[in-house]
């Protein structure tokens, strides 16, 4: 099957709407802009619309029929805190805000699929359009729940999709299982005592600790962990002293813990507490640790996951679906998934042949200041979308009363 061919007769409107995006990007929980843009349309394409939830969050209702059945298809809006080094027409006119991870693209997607829904409604139930705030960092998603999107809006099902470059425009790929790993930070201060550095002998270095300390966390992973049970720890700051000739009182380590499992995290936290403890111990300095959970893993859900693939073989070919690497990247859609049902793809962004002239020299990939989003695949995303909502109500069951 191809694409749609309604979508694709609408899709230079839906990707001007993303390029108008594109250009005037909004950080988590302030996207005002973006927000109304979305609301404007799906009002104007006979879609009910809710705003607030989760601050600058969007929700709208397309249904049809008399079922109570219902599925949410979701969008982030957010984009990131970085300087665009793109010169196209639709390159970010903010200084310092950059739609560096497609979630420009995603909301246009999405849009494209509201608009088709509305006008065909070809299917029995609701049709959940989830516009989420604060992705990159702000667990949107956790603060849409907080605020009542599955009391206010009961569904069945959750469905979530990134662009992913690499992945050749019309391919979608996707896994049961770990996609994508937790994130989760930490912060390590460790406390001496400060000296003159020609006389170390009266204080208590924390430098060399911390060094000792950064070393003896890489052995969790070596050591303690499965070989076959994916970790990562990067220590990626270390701060500490300000002149040559001074030994500091103190020395501050941050950095990152990435894992698939729980419970191989909570393993890691633990070890990583101990050796804190016990290696500020030795050398006689103390140590603080603390360790922040951010984004759980995302874990598709198997019967979800073998319809999606199934919906992606008819909107792009067998030949053209694969199975997800899992990536040691993370994704609020996680905390989704933990309350219900559901599955998250990835769609094919392409290499960054699509940009337009204007375009800076570097790579395109996510979070990079030369990446934008292939509007070639607009109609390939929605064609999944309306396919995906169709083909579910056709089979899912009526919710108990």
């Amino acid at each position: 099957m191809k694409p749609i061919e309604q979508i694709v007769a609408f899709n230079a409107e839906i990707s001007a709407l993303r390029r108008e995006i594109h250009a005037h990007p909004e950080l988590r929980y302030d996207e005002h802009r973006t927000a109304e843009l979305i609301a404007g349309k799906l009002t104007e394409w006979s879609i009910e619309v809710h705003r607030g939830l989760g601050k600058t969050g969007v929700v709208g209702v397309v249904k049809n029929g008399t079922s109570r059945r219902a599925i949410g298809l979701r969008a982030d809006m957010d984009a990131l805190p970085m300087t665009e080094l793109n010169r196209f027409a639709h390159a970010s006119r903010i200084a310092g805000r950059m739609h560096a991870c497609g979630h420009d693209g995603h909301t246009a997607m999405l849009l494209a699929a509201a608009r088709h829904l509305s006008k065909h409604r070809n299917f029995d139930g609701t049709v959940f359009l989830v516009f989420q705030p604060a992705e990159e960092g702000g667990a949107g998603a956790r603060e849409m729940m907080r605020d009542g999107l599955f009391e206010r809006f009961p569904m069945q099902a959750i469905f979530g999709m990134h662009n992913w470059p690499g992945l050749k425009p019309g391919q979608i790929a996707m896994r049961p299982g770990p996609m994508l790993a937790s994130s989760n930070e930490f912060r390590i201060t460790l406390r001496g005592r400060g000296t003159h550095a020609a006389l170390p002998h009266l204080g208590i270095d924390p430098i060399p600790i911390a060094c000792q300390l950064i070393q003896a966390l890489q052995t969790i992973v070596s050591r303690n962990r499965n070989p076959i049970d994916a970790a990562l720890i990067s220590v990626t700051m270390l701060h500490a002293g300000e002149a040559t000739n001074v030994v500091p009182d103190s020395a501050d380590i941050r950095g990152t813990v990435r894992t698939f499992r729980p419970e191989t995290l909570d393993m890691v936290e633990r070890r990583m507490r101990e050796l804190t403890e016990h290696t500020a111990s030795a050398f006689g300095a103390s140590a603080e640790f603390d360790f922040h959970r951010n984004y759980p893993s995302l874990i598709n859900h198997d019967a979800e996951t073998r319809f999606c693939r199934e919906v992606a073989v008819d909107v792009v070919g067998a030949d053209n679906v694969f199975e997800f690497e899992p990536t040691m990247g993370s994704e609020d859609f996680a905390f989704f998934l933990q309350q219900l049902p559901g599955c998250y793809v990835a769609i094919g962004n392409g290499s960054g042949d699509h940009r337009a002239s204007g375009h800076g020299l570097g790579p395109c990939v996510l979070h990079g200041p030369h990446y934008d989003f292939n509007d070639e695949i607009i109609p390939i995303g929605a064609s999944y979308w309306v396919q995906l909502a169709e083909r579910w109500f056709q089979g899912a069951a009526e919710p108990a009363a």
